[in-house]
């Protein structure tokens, strides 16, 4: 038996529900829950950390609720499950915490505009409707992603998130098969590079970036098969005709996205969300461009590294650098 298969066998062994420093309620038998017994304002020990990683790994996405937060206690959190990164490759971080990226619902707006707006076009990729997997058109994408909500409306603003892991398991033998041992490419879309002429504070390049990436990844934690389409940076798949590439992503998509594989985050005042960003997709706020108030989240994430197909191939960039590492 080799290491990773000990790895995965030992952690689907695991009780999920048995944790040592947390209580853990799962939302859906997929994917999502809600963790409490923490304080995430007071630094994070080796063991709740653990914990913390563990559900993860069983519920791809936890929820913590009531949290009062500043922007260094934040960085703590980050900081419990690994270095940090700048806010974004592209865009800039807070002034005084460049690892923080600040979003109001009203940047969302304004994009969506532009977007409704624009004339026709088969350039992929298409808008599939906000899913994402954050930052994968560089090499390196980030492992976990943490967003803390910071004000927040009464109604509206749902996030939705999906099982990648799950996504794959549902495909047919034959489909899986095809997959396997295909790349795909992940590029900056006009949405990533709104305002990306400015030069950056920190003299690093703002792109554009592209990379090639397997389209099947193997989960570095747990050894796992997931589909790694990125609905709203993966231009194309590499040895495909244009037509044969668009209708596979088309039909991927379609199984990322499958209400089975997913769940829908309520958020409060004082909510925040951890998520696997090497297995899970998520869109929010979904429903922005039907609401006027007011909506602003904080995002920092932790540092990953180049994903892994079933083929042993390593992910690399086309274009522009690495994804940096703030510690």
């Amino acid at each position: 038996m080799s290491a990773v298969e000990a790895l995965r066998g030992d952690i689907r062994a695991e009780d999920p529900h048995s944790y040592a420093r947390i209580s853990v309620d799962p939302v859906t038998p997929v994917i999502g829950a809600e963790i409490s017994g923490v304080d995430l304002s007071q630094p994070l020990d080796a063991e709740t950390a653990a914990d913390i990683r563990k559900a993860l790994h069983n519920w791809r996405v936890v929820f913590f609720r009531d949290q009062d937060l500043t922007n260094d206690q934040l960085k703590a959190v980050g900081r419990a499950f690994g270095p940090l990164t700048p806010a974004h490759p592209i865009a800039e971080g807070l002034d005084d915490h460049p690892e923080i990226w600040e979003r109001s619902v009203e940047d969302y707006r304004k994009r969506r505009v532009a977007n409704d707006a624009a004339p026709p076009s088969r350039q992929p990729p298409r808008d599939y409707k906000g899913w994402h997997i954050d930052i994968t058109f560089v090499a390196n994408p980030n492992r976990y992603s943490i967003l803390y909500g910071v004000e927040i409306p009464r109604f509206g603003g749902d996030t939705l998130f999906a099982n990648l892991i799950e996504a794959y398991a549902g495909l047919s033998p034959a489909i899986r098969t095809l997959v396997d041992g295909l790349q795909s490419v992940h590029r900056t879309s006009s949405y990533d590079s709104a305002g990306s002429s400015k030069p950056r504070r920190d003299g690093r390049s703002p792109g554009p970036f592209a990379s090639l990436h397997p389209l099947v990844r193997i989960h570095p934690e747990t050894g796992e098969k997931l589909l790694f389409l990125n609905p709203g940076t993966t231009s194309h798949i590499v040895g495909l005709k244009e037509r044969e590439s668009q209708a596979l992503i088309d039909l991927l998509y379609g199984e990322v996205t499958r209400p089975e594989y997913q769940v829908r985050f309520h958020w409060r005042p004082g909510s925040l969300v951890i998520w696997d960003n090497q297995a899970v997709a998520h869109a929010g706020p979904i429903d922005y461009a039907h609401f006027d108030l007011p909506r602003t989240v904080r995002r920092i994430t932790v540092a990953g590294e180049p994903p892994v197909g079933p083929d042993g191939f390593v992910s690399r960039p086309l274009d522009g650098e690495l994804f940096n590492v703030l510690g």
